[in-house]
């Protein structure tokens, strides 16, 4: 049975196949004997060629008339066979019966077995039976051999060649007819409007990068089948623009449960490469649907707390490497490895590698299965073949039905043979899974699918394992299981982890990751056909671009402290400080947004200035689409792939305000509001009687006396407010807090909602003590009762109260579901989000998705801001319900109650920053205080600024350029200068660039920072625009130096800024700056030093270092800058710069300099290698330093702590100072800018 399914296997797949068969004397057959059968025709339908032997095989060797060497013999009858066989459109497949006899010449069986090897790997490939009757038992009784059987084998003894070989030949006709074909296909695809990739099985790297090659070319949308080798790819970081070159379509097959998507499919042409899918085609005019289903799938995944069959999937994916390859069993693994198994994961493969094999920077990942039927027999022996033949470290991943079905293949797995070690993945849920996903599972009763479809099972992988001395590991748990696969990726042994999982919860979670597909498509949909209700869908993915950008500083007057504020009690007055932003589209369009940090966060004004100021600068003439609307992932990207910044480097209310912005600036352009671009009106959404009005809940301070407090209550209650929020912790009892909330409660009633805010204020024994005071008090819920993240679930334990989140998931914009996936618990009944705290709209808009899969309330709070974020705040709530109705539709869940958001902080506004600011008031027909969604609009529309209460404007900095030509020890440089600053400012500062850079590599830091200083950048010597003169010294030394270059340098700056400066270096830049603050200490104020050193110690390694730039300069002449940055930047330094998004626009202006033969002299003369060491100096300097590098950046990482070390020995080591610059490497000022700029204001600030 097994070698019949083997056989069936490799005939289906077109899979080569040696089946070697020992069997019974031919003259046993069909007589009765014992355990004789006709084994030729077992599987005869698979491999229908039958030629009996043996035959008289002469080995000589004949030419046939195409070319063939074939055996003379064999030639009549294996090819008139062949193509009788093929005349009647029979499948080729070749059964040979081989009667073994020491008469039958040797070189008979080997032209058998060529001939074999041959039919069964040429096209079509195949299975190939070999059946060897034997006359006696194999025993081991010793017999005497003719050795004439051997005769003529000297020749193939003494050489590696096969004995008969097989070449080749394609006929002219045929040529002819291919050729004709491919014109065909030719004029196909240039016709071609709308057209599809599809790429099936494909089992040769060969292939995979021919595939990839088509895809690069065609700019096609591309299904890539997860056998393809190219569904789980790898993205190289070395090539961050990958998806702007292939489009790969990875959830098709969610999207199209959609009528919606199906109805935009325009497909006119669609190519399939290889022959099997397993999932299904078509495609998309856009791939926005795709992406948003794909965001989709990834967050069920991750928010669902247990570990599921889609979730094995998702996590073994993303622990592939090159190193390592995939088996994938049938039913259900293969099946969620094609949908929701994780594709464009980030390899650490390094660029050369790369550019030696190919130009395509994807990592293919092979892939294997046993397709070709689809059965569950033999998989796991499979699997460890495939292990032997691909030499990597193979991950299968089975179900337990299969590994029962081969239980002797872990004998085979415990041989451990010529292969490396396997990791198992058994996904166990004691069935078969596959038939509860069919109709079927809704029609039969359970203990019919349990006893007949499931072949439910007790039986104990554990115990399989331990009896046949194969690792075992059990996990239950997400958790478990990353750290059972990092277990088994570091063992020299193969480990099986045997994952629990639950048929109908898995059946469960499928439906609703089904659903949820649907639901995202299908809004998607919606909202492509509300944006292109009035253009073409065709046009530039509705792309607008950003005419410019100003911000306008303002001082708010509040009538009272905000309660977060710890206020002196001679305080009279009370302010709030922010910043307007005015986002201007090339149509005309304006969007408002606002920026108001809180100082109790990790932000302040002066720090959020510094970051608008940059963010003018690099947003002009940018691109911004209709889609970051979306809010599933596009902010983030866009903020990277378009501004070049790391998303988690923006502070949150920068973050918001600039979202706020664009969403009101894409919103007017569409004469619409924030809240249809978010949600876009549609028939299904009118139906629904949603609320035109956000609830609203009143924020009272309970610093007074329980009486006073309740009356101010009461007075609230009056006004219309039905829910109250009251700060406690403001003083050092929990008895007055609990009696404040006991005289409240009193006054207004059982109807009204309360709820408190603790703010992290109390140790865990005050908040129990609080808690057992209140808990007759119906609270909704007290926000963050406890100082330490930890005692939090130990709080809803044992208190009984119910709990709301606030300070615990404020910052978290890297991976926010990490954090939120730790509080779950029931207690935990809300999430207070602060849009302006978590980072924006996007963010806020995940972890109220979130809180609603997890049954619970997301509250949206101001932070003390103005009525231009309540405007957008009250948008983003409506939005929230909306979604809110449809999570709990496909939950099947009750509609939950309307909530009251935390935006009664507008009470304390006494001044706006727009004259006519109403928007929350009493509505006459629900009594209630209300934010209106329509009076929100409006304002957001036509927005007025305030004149009164702006102090300042700040926009696009103006850059002067010039040259400067300075002389210095008989050399002469013509400096290229740029300014930009008040040219009267005496706060100076230089910037030096590194080796091929240019000044304008700090422009925007320059820009930035031009609010306190004169800012001045030179292109040096060689570099860019500046020009050296002078006479090359004697000998073949190299004329400049680091000294001279410092000198020349130093007289131009006493030129141009007659005061002391502030040095600004980076690489080759700061090794001049800190040889300037050393030697002319006297003008210079301070040093910033970013990823510079201050020279080799050792002689030797001086000398290799100055000899191999020495050969770089010469690369430089000889080849051209070209090759020679391709071969620098391709240095393991540069390995974190190579995934910036912006890398290839950099690396090309790399190539914009004028004076080639100073450049090389700069390479060689200033190598660090021929720098004089400045270690010994270290101690005495005088100046303040301060070191940077990145995170990523080891190398100089160690340099700099070194240096500080060096310096703290010496006079003033208080004035120095080392920052280490997060997720970066060497570039870090162009890699990660904003902490630099952030570190560069303190530290001038300082000075």
């Amino acid at each position: 049975m097994g070698i019949w399914v083997r056989v069936v296997e490799a005939s289906q797949d077109f899979v080569p196949l040696i089946l070697l068969t020992a069997d019974r004397p031919p003259e046993l057959l069909d007589c009765g004997a014992n355990q004789a059968i006709d084994q030729a025709r077992v599987v005869i339908k698979y491999q229908p060629l039958v030629a009996n032997l043996p035959r008289v095989a002469m080995g000589s060797i004949a030419h046939s008339t195409n070319g063939q060497v074939i055996p003379r013999m064999l030639a009549t009858s294996f090819i008139e066979e062949r193509m009788f066989l093929n005349a009647w459109g029979v499948e080729v497949g070749m059964t040979i019966m081989l009667v073994s006899a020491d008469q039958i010449p040797a070189k008979m069986v080997l032209t058998t077995v060529d001939s074999a090897v041959h039919w069964a790997t040429s096209s079509p490939c195949g299975p190939v039976h070999i059946n060897c009757a034997f006359r006696e038992p194999l025993e081991s009784s010793p017999c005497k051999w003719s050795s004439t059987c051997l005769m003529g084998l000297d020749s193939w003894l003494t050489n590696a060649e096969p004995f008969t070989k097989y070449i080749h030949m394609q006929l002219s006709c045929t040529c002819i007819n291919a050729c004709g074909e491919m014109t065909e296909i030719l004029n196909l695809i240039q016709r071609a409007n709308n057209s599809l990739l599809l790429f099936g099985a494909i089992h040769s790297e060969d292939e995979m990068w021919a595939a990839l090659l088509l895809a690069k070319h065609l700019q096609w949308p591309v299904v890539a089948d997860v056998l393809s080798g190219l569904r789980l790819r790898k993205l190289l970081t070395s090539f961050p623009d990958i998806e702007r070159n292939f489009m790969f379509v990875d959830n098709l097959d969610h999207a199209l449960l959609s009528d919606s998507v199906k109805g935009w499919l325009e497909v006119d042409l669609v190519i399939q490469l290889q022959y099997r899918i397993q999932g299904a085609c078509g495609a998309l005019p856009y791939n926005s649907a795709l992406n948003e289903v794909e965001w989709e799938i990834k967050f069920q995944i991750t928010a669902e707390c247990s570990l599921t069959e889609p979730c094995v999937a998702h996590v073994m994916s993303e622990t592939l490497s090159s190193e390592s390859a995939l088996f994938l069993g049938n039913s259900m693994p293969i099946r969620d490895a094609n949908i929701y198994g994780c594709s464009w994961s980030i390899c650490n493969q390094s660029i050369s590698s790369l550019m030696l094999n190919s130009d395509i920077p994807i990592n293919l990942m092979r892939v294997a299965s046993n397709r070709g039927a689809s059965g569950i027999d033999g998989l796991l022996s499979t699997a460890t073949g495939f292990a032997v033949g691909c030499n990597k470290k193979v991950l299968c991943v089975i179900g337990d039905i299969s590994l029962l079905h081969d239980t002797n293949g872990l004998s085979i797995l415990s041989q451990r043979k010529l292969r490396k070690p396997m990791t198992i993945l058994v996904i166990n849920n004691h069935g078969g899974a596959i038939f509860s996903m069919l109709p079927l599972a809704e029609k039969v009763e359970p203990c019919i699918l349990h006893q007949y479809f499931y072949t439910s099972h007790n039986i104990s992988i554990r115990e399989l394992c331990m009896a046949h001395g194969v690792k075992h590991l059990h996990v239950k748990t997400k958790g478990e299981l990353n750290e059972a696969l990092c277990v088994a990726q570091h063992e020299q042994m193969d480990c099986m982890v045997e994952i629990d999982s639950s048929i109908d919860a898995n059946a469960s979670f499928h439906s609703i990751l089904k659903k949820f597909a649907l639901q995202t498509a299908q809004h998607t949909m919606s909202f492509l056909s509300w944006i292109f209700s009035h253009g073409s869908i065709k046009d530039d993915f509705y792309l607008y671009k950003i005419h410019k950008m100003q911000c306008s500083k303002y001082r708010i007057t509040l009538s009272a402290p905000p309660t977060s504020a710890s206020v002196d009690d001679s305080c009279k007055e009370f302010y709030r400080e922010g910043f307007i932003l005015s986002l201007v589209l090339e149509d005309g369009s304006v969007g408002y947004g606002e920026v108001a940090p809180i100082d109790i966060h990790s932000e302040n004004l002066e720090d959020a200035e510094y970051q608008l100021r940059f963010l003018i600068h690099v947003m002009e003439h940018v691109d911004v689409s209709c889609f970051l609307s979306l809010l599933k992932g596009s902010f983030s990207y866009w903020i990277w792939h378009e501004l070049g910044i790391l998303p988690s480097s923006i502070f949150p209310s920068v973050r918001c305000g600039l979202e706020m912005a664009i969403l009101n600036a894409i919103g007017n352009s569409k004469g619409s509001s924030m809240l249809n671009i978010l949600h876009p009106p549609t028939n299904e959404n009118t139906k629904c009687d949603l609320p035109s009005n956000v609830q609203i809940c009143a924020l009272i301070d309970s610093n007074e006396s329980p009486t006073e407090v309740a009356n101010v209550a009461a007075e609230l209650i009056e006004e219309g407010f039905s829910a109250i929020k009251l700060k406690v912790a403001r003083g050092d009892d929990p008895m007055h807090d609990a009696a404040v909330i006991q005289e409240v409660r009193k006054k207004v009633g059982c109807q009204i909602i309360i709820r408190a805010d603790a703010n992290r204020r109390w140790t865990y024994q005050e908040a129990m003590k609080f808690s057992s005071l209140v808990k007759d008090c119906n609270l909704q819920y007290i926000e963050e009762p406890v100082q330490e993240e930890d005692d939090i679930l130990k709080f809803c334990e044992e208190s009984g109260l119910s709990v709301a989140l606030d300070e615990t998931i404020d910052n978290i914009q890297e991976n926010p579901m990490k954090k939120l996936v730790k509080f779950t618990h029931p207690a935990i009944t809300a999430v207070v989000i602060k849009p302006s705290v978590v980072g924006g709209f996007e963010n806020a808009a995940l972890i109220a998705q979130w809180a609603h899969q997890m049954g619970k309330m997301a509250v949206v709070s101001a932070a003390f801001e103005s009525s231009l974020s309540l405007s957008a705040y009250t948008q983003f709530c409506s939005y929230l319900e909306m979604r809110t109705l449809g999570t709990f539709k496909v939950l099947d869940d009750t509609v939950p109650p309307i909530v009251a958001h935390g935006l009664g902080t507008y009470r304390w506004l006494k001044e706006d920053v727009t004259p006519d600011p109403r928007l929350i008031c009493r509505n006459p027909l629900s009594g209630s205080v209300e934010a209106s969604v329509v009076s929100a609009s409006q304002l957001l529309r036509d927005f007025q600024v305030n004149q009164k209460v702006i102090s300042c404007i700040f926009a696009e900095e103006q850059v002067r350029r010039y040259q400067y030509n300075v002389e210095f020890d008989n050399l002469s440089c013509s400096f290229e200068v740029r300014e930009t600053g008040l040219k009267t400012n005496d706060n100076v500062m230089v910037f030096l660039h590194g080796f091929l850079g240019t000044g304008d590599d700090w422009f925007n830091i320059m820009k930035t920072l031009s609010r306190s200083a004169k800012c001045i950048s030179v292109d040096l010597p060689g570099h860019g625009k500046s020009i050296l003169h002078g006479v090359k010294g004697s000998g073949e030394e190299p004329w400049l130096s680091l000294e001279t270059i410092a000198g020349l340098l130093n007289k131009l700056i006493l030129n141009i800024a007659p005061g002391k400066v502030t040095l600004v270096g980076y690489s080759m830049g700061a090794r001049i700056a800190l040889s300037m603050a050393l030697k002319f200490s006297t003008k210079t104020k301070g040093a910033v030093l970013i990823s510079g050193s201050p020279g080799l110690k050792d002689k030797a390694s001086r000398k290799i270092r100055a000899a191999k730039d020495d050969s770089r300069a010469l690369t430089v002449l000889s080849h051209g800058l070209q090759v020679f940055i391709s071969s620098w930047y391709a240095g393991e330094m540069w390995k974190s710069f190579r995934s910036h998004p912006h890398f290839n626009r950099i690396i090309s202006s790399r190539l914009q300099h004028d004076d080639m033969q100073s450049l090389a002299q700069m390479l060689s003369g200033l190598s660090i290698g021929r720098q004089p060491s400045l270690w010994e100096d270290l101690p005495n300097c005088s100046v303040p330093l301060l070191i940077m590098h990145g995170e990523k950046d080891t190398k100089f990482r160690k340099i700099a702590e070194t240096m500080m070390n060096a310096l703290c020995t010496g006079l003033g080591s208080d004035i120095h100072e080392v920052v280490e610059i997060p997720k970066c490497g060497h570039a870090a000022h162009l890699e990660n800018p904003l902490p630099i700029i952030a570190a560069i204001g303190r530290f001038v600030t300082r000075l």
